[in-house]
């Protein structure tokens, strides 16, 4: 069993091409002996973004503070905000942005503990 606060987790800054302003932690990750997922923070800050990009495995996410839009493989703009829930699957362009120039837009993000 493992119980950690996010405030005791290290951010990390994301440094894939394309990611504007975007900080990672991972409180749960398979170090810690998960069988099958691990749980990511990604903390988007104003008016950041992630990569526009594409994976093999499917990642589910929680929408914990903020607001921003995921943006699918045909370019179009989904709304999200605090309680929404997002699923992208394996193989599909997507990007997160903050639509916010002075909140940080932050989302959980589960993805299968062999792609942490």
């Amino acid at each position: 069993m493992k119980v950690i606060n996010l405030s005791d987790v290290t951010k990390s800054t994301v440094k894939m091409e394309g990611a504007k302003n975007v900080l990672k932690q991972i409180p749960i990750e398979k170090a810690d002996g998960t069988p099958n997922m691990s749980m990511r923070v990604f903390t988007v800050e104003p008016l950041g973004h992630t990569p526009y990009h594409k994976h093999e495995y499917e990642q589910l996410n929680y929408i914990v503070e903020g607001e921003g839009v995921l943006i699918n493989e045909k370019g179009e703009e989904k709304k999200l905000a605090q309680g929404d829930f997002a699923l992208v699957l394996p193989n599909e362009m997507h990007q997160y942005k903050n639509v916010s120039d002075n909140r940080p837009f932050i989302f959980l993000c589960g993805v299968p503990k062999e792609f942490e």
